[in-house]
């Protein structure tokens, strides 16, 4: 059967109007890409708004936590700075009023006169310092009294320290026998015992008093 003219300006019709029909769906397909694209563009940018109010929201709750923190953290320190100056105010105390009026007869029932008394004394010589809380002084001998408020082994050892350097520090009682005492409101036994191995004289508060806890076979040793 031949194609006649008008046979061929149909298909070309139906050709445009396919091609026609394929541009449309281009244009439909490009369309909703494009608003999928603006939609998805919202949607980060609204994630993006709301994470950064998290963020934000989360830092200001860290930075009022934090100043909650550092509030309570100055809290402790100024009740820990006041239960030291009630410590040391209590330490002082114990030595004006009970370790330094005892010295004298504590001493002198030992046979150590007593002369002189002197409180907070302390020295620098030759890029060394020194400081005794009690000196306890005659015409031959002295007395150097460390004072805690709990006695310890590593006070005892640091005293020791204190006395192999007491005459080169304060050289004016370089002819006097030199000898050591530890006082203390609290001795543990076992440190009263290692104190009196290494020739220190041991005082302690009992009740309103203070004693020597040396016996009276005791020999002190001497610097």
């Amino acid at each position: 059967m031949a194609t006649t003219a008008d046979d061929v300006w149909r298909l070309l019709g139906e050709l445009t109007e396919a091609q026609k029909q394929t541009e449309h769906r281009f244009q439909e397909t490009e369309r909703l890409l494009r608003e999928q694209s603006q939609e998805t563009e919202r949607l980060l940018r609204e994630q993006s708004q709301e994470t950064e109010r998290l963020l934000r929201e989360q830092s200001q709750e860290t930075e009022r936590l934090l100043r909650e923190q550092s509030q309570e953290t100055d809290h402790q320190i100024q009740r820990v700075n006041q239960q030291i100056g009630k410590l040391g105010n209590r330490l002082g105390e114990f030595v004006e009023w009970q370790v330094r009026p005892a010295a004298v007869r504590l001493f002198q029932e030992r046979n150590i006169a007593v002369h002189e008394l002197s409180t907070d004394v302390s020295t620098q010589r030759d890029g060394e310092g020194l400081e005794i809380d009690l000196l306890v002084v005659n015409s031959t001998e002295a007395v150097v009294v460390e004072v805690k408020s709990k006695l310890s082994q590593a006070d005892v050892d640091e005293h020791l320290e204190r006395l192999s350097k007491f005459k080169r520090l304060m050289p004016r009682y370089r002819d006097v026998q030199v000898m050591g005492a530890v006082a203390a409101m609290v001795v543990p036994q076992d440190v009263a015992r290692y104190a009196y191995r290494r020739g220190l004289f041991v005082l302690a508060q009992s009740g309103d008093n203070v004693v020597i806890l040396n016996d009276t076979e005791f020999q002190p040793q001497i610097w």
